[in-house]
């Protein structure tokens, strides 16, 4: 009979579990703002703003200075290491910012994707090594939640069963090691992301059977690692076909596989699952989170949002590298922030209006941070 050893204690089974409820609260979901330098500097390009630090932070500061309209709308925000230790134009420190706003901050730490040996092209997650150091400065620099991504890919042979396996107990370890962040104070909730990316010519059927592999290997792990699932959040794709599969396929459809697939994997201890937008356009992501929350089966967890690109694209294209566009940028984020917010109650309605860029795919072949 396997054992576990009690690792966590009812105070911090309860902190964990109150901060991930706090994230995925009604109609909350959480802004991705954790792009690398090197991610960045493709968007910036895109807008001709120089990739600089002090651009960076200038863009961000917009996005976390938006006014109160935001604070039903966003639960957290994913900081990059460079961004959790920057200020504002009067000095306070950007966690700060967000947290006078009741929002949690969370920060990204795992060291991207290296290749998978034995694989067809496959990939693992680096960053285990120092993590707990890592984590713990994290907690006292003000982070309550962290972010691990890791990536698996739909080809004829791929995912293979070892990227499955190697990915699944990665976010496990990750996770565990989150949570175990004690001392001086409590742990961080750890967001795990298994993306299984939207390249390819497979159909929705082959994405769901896929995903249901993949998350049932994941809850395994987390399992065998004694995870305390009360204290975690889920970040997967949702279910769709490829971007080049001919067959297009209706929200509804789109809905009704993911939750499918979420029902028979994630087990209802789950406080909520926050989709990634995987290069989606704006208004799909809307449209198919609205559809997911109205789909007909029971859903024991929040189905809400961790969105990068679908929150920001309008934004970025409104603020252009420009100081005298911030307000524009802040009215594209908060109008995205408002109707995601409404499809995580179920509750968003399309007009039709396309905004700055809410219509343009944002999809990237072989995406990485």
């Amino acid at each position: 009979m396997t054992h576990a050893h009690p690792f966590l204690t009812t105070e911090q089974k309860k902190e964990l579990s109150d901060i991930a409820q706090r994230i995925v609260a009604p109609g909350k979901g959480i802004l991705a703002a954790d792009e690398s330098t090197g991610s960045i500097a493709k968007r910036f390009q895109s807008i001709n703003a120089e990739n600089t630090e002090e651009n960076r932070r200038l863009y961000r500061q917009l996005l976390f200075a938006a006014d109160d309209r935001i604070k039903p709308c966003i639960g957290g925000v994913i900081f990059f290491h460079e961004t959790l230790y920057q200020k504002d134009d009067s000095g306070k420190p950007f966690p700060q910012l967000i947290k006078d706003k009741g929002i949690v901050v969370g920060i990204k730490v795992d060291k991207g994707v290296v290749p998978l040996a034995g694989t067809n092209g496959e990939t693992t997650t680096q960053g285990l090594d120092g993590l707990y150091e890592r984590c713990a400065q994290y907690k006292k620099d003000g982070a309550d939640f962290a972010k691990w991504r890791c990536v698996l890919k739909i080809t004829p042979t791929t995912p293979s069963s070892l990227a499955i396996m190697e990915n699944a107990n990665v976010l496990a370890r990750y996770a565990s090691i989150c949570q175990m962040v004690s001392g001086c104070c409590h742990g961080i909730v750890p967001i795990v992301e298994p993306e299984i990316l939207p390249d390819g010519d497979h159909d929705l059927q082959r994405c769901q059977y896929v995903t249901e592999k993949v998350l049932a290997a994941v809850y395994k792990a987390l399992s065998d690692h004694h995870v305390y699932l009360e204290g975690t959040l889920l970040k997967p794709n949702m279910v769709t076909a490829g971007h080049s599969c001919p067959q297009k396929y209706a929200a509804q459809e789109i809905a009704m596989a993911t939750v499918t697939a979420l029902r028979r994997t994630v087990p209802p201890a789950v406080p909520g699952v926050t989709f990634l937008s995987g290069g989606q356009s704006e208004e799909e992501a809307t449209i198919n989170l609205n559809a997911i929350n109205n789909c007909p089966l029971h859903k024991p967890w929040a189905l809400t949002f961790s969105y990068g690109r679908a929150l920001q694209a309008s934004a970025l294209k409104a603020w252009g590298g420009k100081k005298e566009n911030g307000k524009a940028c802040q009215e594209e984020y908060i109008k995205r922030a408002l109707n995601n917010s409404q499809a995580a109650l179920g509750k968003y309605v399309s007009t039709g209006d396309k905004g700055t860029a809410a219509g343009e795919s944002l999809f990237v072949a072989n995406h990485a941070y």
